[in-house]
């Protein structure tokens, strides 16, 4: 996989059932940002586009992929983070930045960035 250690620790978590919910996780991918973010409100669960060793900045844009997906999801009492801060805390130097970024629920984000910590910067 092209994921960091803490974002293929994280995945691992999930389809074992070892995560903090206890709980098997299955994968599900609509293909599109805003799809997966209503499935997500609707249905719970975290979406994640992690950066890559090919893309170390992520792939989606700040400022019109990101934060309007972060504002949207933590109004509903969610999370949002790049798996090391919350995204709504960057403050953009390009028009296009890219971020890695994890949306879902506060417990499913808080634990991606517990795995990063933990895993990416030891």
């Amino acid at each position: 996989m092209d994921f960091s250690e803490g974002v293929q620790a994280y995945l691992q978590g999930l389809k074992t059932g070892s995560s903090s919910t206890g709980l098997k996780a299955q994968a599900r991918y609509i293909g599109s940002l805003v799809g997966d973010i209503h499935n997500i409100l609707i249905n719970g669960g975290v979406f994640g586009y992690p950066a890559t060793q090919s893309n170390p900045s992520g792939k989606l844009r700040l400022l019109y992929e990101s934060c309007p997906m972060a504002m949207i999801v933590e109004q509903a009492g969610g999370a949002a983070s790049t798996g090391k801060g919350r995204i709504l805390d960057i403050m953009p130097n390009k028009i296009h930045q890219r971020v890695p970024t994890f949306i879902g629920s506060i417990e499913n984000v808080y634990e991606i960035d517990q795995f990063h910590k933990y895993y990416d910067e030891a």
